[in-house]
């Protein structure tokens, strides 16, 4: 088993080398003048089970051509078996098509990872279940649900929780926590208008008096949080916290979590934080390393990764 690391998320990767205790292969990975990928694997790969690991997030087209390429020099190397471990899978909310003439740019995505030659992908919180479909190969679409759960119970408590999903599509994710710690749950009916722009219409539960926990999968521009987040004030909560998998955060969105009513932003690393991010008072980390090494530990084990879940 190796472990090669590309350059979106260095940190991760080296916190999931060390949990697993396997070094990082040595690689070189630069761009020549015009910005071109060049690809080097300075250790022997012929045989080996190979897991290179990647997120597709900010530069994502860079990020994401690099990761391509190394699979390629992977496959050319002789490599038995190659995971893509993309933490954060870009390109995910172009799942379907919302108008005419519009592209389904996660199912290309899905065709350009497996044409590079990855044998099977690991991820984290899929913005939409189906994109594992969009794939010929396995996917392990891995859940920050269990991390979450372990800091709500420490940050939070226990008392007077309702988990709030901040539109009718997350349910599902939200009722997943909500029952793993025994809590409420409440959906805000959300209107978006266009992309990176929403309005809150309406509160579907009792929030009154309650810690209330925001689910999500995704935080870009924050618009979203910190609109569900000023609505379940004014309906007399007593704090709001939120629990996000990927912490985007473009554009403003830094400065308006850090405006906002939120007591607290919890995302994942599985996108490596800014320095905007690491100095903002109200937005934290917390690291998926074990999570994501022991699903690379059982891959190549063999073994069963959805008891990972139970």
């Amino acid at each position: 088993m190796k472990i090669l690391a590309c350059n979106s998320n260095r940190t991760l990767s080296e916190e999931i080398s060390s949990f697993l205790d396997i070094p990082l292969t040595v690689a070189e990975i630069q761009r020549f003048s015009d910005m071109e990928i060049f690809v080097e694997i300075k250790e022997n790969v012929r045989g080996e089970d190979v897991f290179v690991i990647q997120s597709t997030s900010f530069p994502a087209n860079d990020n994401l051509m690099e990761l391509l390429v190394v699979i390629d020099a992977l496959r050319r190397g002789s490599a038995r078996r190659i995971t893509a471990v993309i933490p954060y899978f870009g390109y995910a909310r172009q799942d379907r098509k919302p108008a005419p003439r519009t592209p389904i740019s996660a199912k290309l995505v899905a065709n350009l990872i497996t044409t590079a030659g990855a044998d099977r992908v690991l991820t984290m919180d899929l913005h939409a279940g189906q994109i594992q479909g969009f794939f010929d190969i396995p996917v392990d679409n891995l859940y920050a649900a269990p991390v979450f759960t372990r800091d709500i119970r420490e940050r939070v408590g226990s008392d007077d929780l309702t988990v709030v999903s901040p539109d009718v599509g997350g349910v599902v994710r939200a009722r997943a926590v909500a029952k793993r710690i025994d809590a409420d749950l409440a959906i805000i009916d959300k209107r978006r208008e266009r992309a990176g722009v929403s309005e809150v219409m309406n509160i579907i539960g009792d929030v009154n008096g309650r810690n209330c926990i925001l689910i999500d999968d995704i935080v870009d521009s924050a618009g979203t949080l910190c609109n569900a987040s000023e609505a379940l004030m004014n309906a007399g909560a007593k704090s709001v916290f939120a629990y996000v998998s990927h912490g985007v955060l473009s554009g403003g969105a830094v400065g308006r979590v850090t405006s906002s009513a939120m007591s607290k932003l919890v995302v994942t690393d599985s996108i490596q934080a800014t320095d905007a991010v690491m100095q903002a008072p109200n937005i934290e980390a917390i690291s998926i390393a074990s999570l994501m090494g022991e699903a690379m530990r059982r891959i190549s084990e063999e073994s069963s990764v959805s008891t990972l879940f139970d």
